[in-house]
């Protein structure tokens, strides 16, 4: 797979999944506005290559919560996989562990912790939490995620209600009795957040006193996913948080928000070291990558390719989708004169061009 084979996976994956399906995934929120700038921003930032510089061995490790790992894209988590595949969220995990990259379990996921467990192999995998009222339903999912051999939770701030999605508004997914929460309690039938009955219904209500309950809770470190300013994900590093992930929600649910790719230096500026910073949203190429690590990323997490990936060839396709964007990786890093990712600095781009779009 190349990257044309990725820009075109999409219309493949829409072709195979339900309408309904399609739109809960590639839709954006309102007009649209945030998904399209998501990938243009990255795309607008200019490469300004190295030369004369020993490119016969690339490195792409990078090192997240204290621990080095071998890649530096991570499955972002997104909810109720089996809309997309009869495995759901296994074959994502057994994918993922294939191309050694870190899956991040959903809260919603239609497949349970021990079964995503035997995925696993030698890859790491975290789990993501969005956090109800009730904070015993927390307790439960962490604590399980715990059990099973998670190593983190990642925790999604940014959603207190569903955005609105015109696209999924007139194209619901479907609810199917046999497609379920199966780690959440009681186990109910897997609804989304654009489904009519949950529109203005505050979700998931948390506060900065949630974040310091979960962090003196959680018996895994905690990873904040959502932010977008620099002073915020400083008070997160300073309530125990251990990192932040730099997010719009892929231009989900809040239209006309700046792009990570605009605010992600002054985040890193901000946490200055004392926790760990990763992106997520529009990135779709090796030198999208490439960019985020020159303005101080740690990791990057892909979304929306991932699950294309996932209704067109089950685990196969997540792991070559995922493949795809690491040989792209190090080819861009070779053309750059950067043989070492963690050694990327804002140097190596001049800065940003306007409009986007």
């Amino acid at each position: 797979m190349d990257i044309r084979d990725l820009d075109a996976l999409e219309l493949r994956a829409r072709q195979i999944m339900s309408p309904g399906s399609a739109a809960s995934v590639d839709a954006g929120a309102d007009d649209g506005i945030s998904m399209r700038e998501n990938i243009a921003a990255w795309r607008g930032l200019r490469l300004r290559p190295h030369v004369l510089v020993d490119v016969r061995e690339i490195d792409i490790s990078t090192t997240l919560l204290g621990e080095r790992v071998e890649m530096p894209i991570l499955v972002a988590p997104m909810g109720r996989h089996k809309n997309f595949h009869e495995e759901g969220e296994a074959a994502t995990a057994r994918g993922a562990a294939a191309a050694n990259c870190i899956f991040t379990l959903p809260t919603y996921s239609t497949t349970s912790f021990a079964d995503i467990r035997k995925q696993r192999k030698a890859a790491p995998q975290w789990f993501h939490l969005y956090m109800p009222a009730d904070k015993t339903i927390s307790e439960h999912l962490i604590d399980g995620a715990a059990e099973h051999g998670f190593k983190a939770v990642v925790f999604t701030v940014d959603q207190p209600v569903g955005g609105y999605n015109p696209e999924s508004a007139r194209n619901p997914a479907p609810i199917r009795d046999d497609v379920r929460l199966m780690n959440w309690p009681g186990q109910p039938v897997a609804t989304g957040a654009y489904h009519a009955s949950r529109q203005g219904f505050i979700n998931f209500p948390t506060t900065w006193a949630d974040l310091d309950w979960l962090v003196k809770r959680s018996p895994l470190p905690v990873i904040v996913k959502g932010t977008l300013r620099g002073d915020e994900a400083r008070r997160c590093i300073e309530a125990g948080a251990k990192a932040v992930i730099v997010s719009n929600h892929g231009g989900r649910h809040l239209d006309t928000t700046v792009t990570t790719a605009e605010v992600l230096p002054e985040v890193v500026a901000a946490v200055a070291g004392r926790g760990d910073v990763y992106v997520d949203s529009g990135i779709r190429r090796g030198s999208d990558i490439l960019k985020a690590f020159a303005l101080g990323a740690k990791a990057v997490l892909i979304g929306r390719p991932v699950v294309w990936g996932l209704a067109v060839d089950g685990a196969d396709g997540v792991r070559d989708v995922l493949l795809s964007l690491t040989s792209d990786l190090k080819r861009v890093m070779m053309l750059s004169g950067v043989p070492k990712l963690s050694e990327a600095r804002p140097d190596l781009l001049a800065p940003p061009r306007m409009p986007y779009i």
